[in-house]
């Protein structure tokens, strides 16, 4: 198990116009990433692990991006694996399906 205690699966989903989606999908993503914490990008949803209450600041942190680029509401759905003495990492989860 790693050293981080929470892991989270974030999917934004901006209400705004089809061709705006990707871009503004995009900038959360690029967010993400740029945060420092273990990212997996899915289809669907990007995974990240790291500290609990960092994640809960991440999260709102994406929401409000959408709103800042143009959204005038959004769905987001969240999933929290959250263990004080460590979660399962992404790669601990799923590398033997990469193999």
């Amino acid at each position: 198990m790693s050293k981080h205690n929470a892991s989270i699966a974030i999917q934004v989903l901006p209400m705004v116009g089809e061709t705006e989606l990707l871009q503004v999908v995009d900038k959360v993503i690029s967010y993400i990433k740029a945060s420092g914490f273990n990212t997996f990008v899915g289809p669907f949803e990007t995974t990240v692990e790291g500290d609990f209450d960092q994640l809960w600041d991440l999260a709102k942190e994406c929401q409000l991006i959408c709103i800042r680029e143009g959204a005038k509401n959004l769905l987001t759905y969240i999933r929290v694996a959250y263990n004080p003495t460590g979660v399962l990492t992404i790669d601990e989860k799923t590398s033997k399906h990469f193999s």
